[in-house]
């Protein structure tokens, strides 16, 4: 059984990368256009407002990149500290727990994309598809001996 769940774990985490992606960049998207609903009570955030625009982009561009697996370390990286700031700066300061003072998503956000960078993208994101265009033919090689030089999968 454990063998069977190891093997699959690449195509976990990028399901799971592409569902917190999604979500993700739908609350950026909500922000910057309201749709879905808009922001907080509906609407638009003023372009250029701190933090709430900026936070909005970091949104929108980290949960598009983490979604297509697209350098999606450093996007979880900045994602993930955007969502470190929001919960310490904006939710923290009322009360102690997230449940109090309204964090639980920031928080969720913050520690799923910190996973992210150190899992990395797993299956079905489109830096394996550069990477093993980058390794095939690039020194020359007829391709044979790509599947040796892959890096594995991190999981």
């Amino acid at each position: 059984m454990t063998g069977r769940l190891n093997s699959a774990q690449p195509y976990a985490l990028g399901l799971f990368r592409i569902v917190i992606g999604l979500l993700f960049a739908c609350h950026g998207a909500a922000s910057l256009f309201g749709v879905l609903g808009g922001a907080a009570g509906g609407g638009t955030i003023d372009a250029g407002t701190w933090p709430g625009w900026y936070a909005a982009v970091i949104q929108l561009v980290g949960g598009t990149l983490v979604l297509l697996g697209l350098g999606t370390r450093a996007a979880a990286f900045v994602s993930s500290g955007s969502m470190a700031y929001a919960y310490f700066k904006v939710h923290q300061p009322e009360a102690l727990w997230p449940m109090e003072n309204g964090g639980e998503a920031s928080a969720i956000f913050c520690w799923t994309m910190l996973l992210l960078v150190f899992t990395g993208s797993g299956a079905f994101g489109l830096d394996r598809l550069f990477a093993s265009r980058g390794e095939s033919g690039a020194d020359g090689d007829d391709g044979k001996d790509a599947g040796s030089k892959r890096a594995p999968v991190a999981a």
